[in-house]
């Protein structure tokens, strides 16, 4: 709601909570979005009032991983200008593990759950376990009957694929397939790499998509190791993630191809360090802020109103050129 009314979290409590500091047409405009979003955050204090924790549970593969500390970083933030606390769970993408978050333990003592599974099948997700509020967040589990906050991550393939091609780039490789564990956001982000190449008017070559166990620094330096052994005309990179971006810069630079004259490179994600990468990485920004907020409206309202119906919204990207391609 916040995101909706172009204000702070803050404002909006101040506003729903009648304090007098609020110009008079900031008010008028909150209440507007108050009223058109269903929102209700007295409910939900009064619920808290009767014995809640105060607690949001945040399960993730890995707290390790940049895209989810800063996820996180930001999830902190946000609760606590709603007077809630964070606790973290990292399942290390472990099917058992994730049941286990999925059946409320060991987070049962939170008030709901934020949750980026990365094994369990959308069959599992959506079965009824508990009355704890859970918000999917991420492509892995696309459950209709659970609210969701996901990524566009076939239009974002085709995003990274599409500039490369732009930018005059004919032999475009793909660093990021994971052929033991096939996973929705590697599956996505591949779709829509082979649908921007074809939109191109280049082909797809399969040799050009290599395998990583997983998406890490060292395993995309491995991958471009492998890769230029075999395809040595290779002229551009997408990698799945940033993470795997910084190891595939790192090969490159090991191998004297310099970036982007050579070869360019784009990640996706826009984590932090992509700035600070040499040269800095062309990446595919996901808002982080608009997944933290949205999935914490959901809460909000579910914990408001557990009748509501699940909604299922997806986080804008945009593309952020810089020096890598």
């Amino acid at each position: 709601m916040a995101i909706a009314a172009g204000v702070s979290p803050k404002t909006v409590s101040n506003v729903v909570n009648d304090y007098v500091h609020v110009r008079p047409e900031t008010r008028a405009l909150v209440r507007r979005y108050v009223e058109e979003l269903g929102y209700r955050p007295q409910a939900v204090g009064r619920q808290l009032r009767r014995g809640r924790t105060g607690a949001i549970a945040l399960a993730v593969p890995g707290i390790d991983m940049p895209y989810f500390a800063d996820l996180a970083a930001l999830l902190v933030s946000a609760a606590r200008e709603r007077g809630l606390t964070v606790v973290v769970e990292q399942t290390d993408g472990d099917i058992e593990r994730e049941r286990e978050v999925a059946a409320g333990f060991p987070v049962r003592f939170a008030d709901a759950l934020i949750f980026s599974p990365l094994s369990m099948p959308p069959s599992e997700l959506e079965a009824p376990r508990h009355d704890t509020p859970m918000v999917l967040i991420g492509e892995h589990g696309g459950a209709a009957a659970v609210d969701h906050v996901t990524n566009a991550s076939v239009d974002i393939g085709a995003v990274a694929a599409s500039h490369l091609a732009a930018s005059g780039r004919r032999r475009i490789a793909m660093v990021g397939y994971k052929e033991n564990r096939p996973k929705p956001v590697m599956e996505q982000r591949m779709l829509g790499y082979t649908q921007g190449l074809r939109a191109a008017g280049l082909p797809v070559d399969r040799a050009l998509i290599r395998a990583v166990p997983e998406w890490d620094r060292q395993p995309g330096a491995d991958a471009v190791d492998a890769l230029l052994a075999e395809h040595p005309d290779v002229d551009a990179i997408f990698a799945a993630n940033d993470v795997l971006a910084i190891g595939v810069l790192s090969a490159l630079h090991r191998h004297g191809r310099r970036v982007p004259d050579d070869v360019a490179v784009v990640g996706v994600d826009d984590v932090p360090e992509s700035r600070f990468t040499t040269p800095a990485l062309s990446t595919v920004a996901i808002d982080r802020a608009f997944v933290v907020e949205a999935a914490l409206e959901m809460i909000t309202a579910r914990l408001a109103d557990p009748g509501l119906p699940p909604r299922n919204l997806t986080a804008p990207h945009r593309l952020v050129v810089r020096d890598s391609g």
